[in-house]
């Protein structure tokens, strides 16, 4: 699969791309951070439903083909299922049991771990959110993340590389429906260096390994948001299980 452009890549070009970019403007920071060519993931923040559209065109305008965890429901419709198919998108069980929490390896064959895993064997880039959904953080920064990123960089062996975007709150405000597409906004999103995770790699991927290689991800990314806001993160990240708030949708408190 890698970056190979199959029909449904070049009608998105054609058509897609330069739509979202009348609407969506990207000023890339250190896209030659963004490997060349090989597989790795993409961990970047998440504060609002178009980071997807933001973060597919920065990593296109960096020269490679995102590839999203998407529900999986969006795959049964009959057009819009094949198309994502055909994109190489990777469908994901919503409600389903988080397979950084079940034992053994890659899972069953409907796992999205094992399903993004297959991309990354084929040498793809794969965009995952390592805190799972929008932040709760009240003023948006990063909060605790999940171990579905580490898990697949240590399982496979690919590298993770961080990345933060920052102004896409201004075009779609987190949980709000209608974006606000004029005048046209430009997004900052910038790209930083590998997270080392070489004193992970080669151990059991168990609970402590998981979450000490979640959270050198998740301060890759949030010194990266620091860097763009021009501010200091706060010194405790934001947990939602500590404030009573649920793990997808709109918070039920806070």
């Amino acid at each position: 699969m890698g970056d190979r452009r199959t029909a449904a890549w070049r009608l998105t070009e054609i058509l897609v791309i330069p739509l979202a970019r009348l609407f969506v403007g990207t000023r890339l920071h250190h896209r030659e951070r963004v490997p060349r060519s090989g597989a790795f993931i993409l961990a970047p923040n998440h504060t609002s439903d178009i980071d997807p559209v933001v973060m597919g065109l920065g990593l296109y305008r960096a020269g490679r083909l995102p590839r999203f965890l998407a529900k999986a429901s969006m795959f049964r419709a009959p057009v819009l299922g094949g198309f994502m198919r055909s994109t190489g998108m990777i469908p994901v069980e919503r409600g389903a049991r988080s397979p950084e929490k079940r034992s053994g390896g890659a899972g069953r064959a409907g796992d999205p771990i094992a399903a993004a895993r297959r991309v990354t064997d084929s040498g793809a880039a794969v965009v995952i959110y390592p805190e799972g959904t929008l932040t709760r953080d009240p003023d948006l920064w990063p909060m605790r993340g999940k171990h579905g990123a580490a898990r697949l960089a240590l399982a496979a062996g690919v590298p993770v590389i961080p990345a933060a975007h920052w102004g896409e709150q201004a075009i779609l405000p987190r949980y709000t429906k209608k974006p606000r597409l004029f005048p046209r906004r430009t997004v900052d999103v910038l790209f930083g260096d590998p997270v080392d995770l070489s004193a992970f790699r080669g151990r059991p991927l168990d609970d402590a390994t998981l979450s000490a290689a979640t959270l050198a991800i998740m301060q890759a990314v949030t010194a990266l948001v620091e860097e763009l806001r021009g501010q200091t993160a706060p010194p405790e990240r934001w947990d939602p299980a500590a404030h009573g708030q649920t793990e997808f949708g709109r918070p039920t408190a806070g």
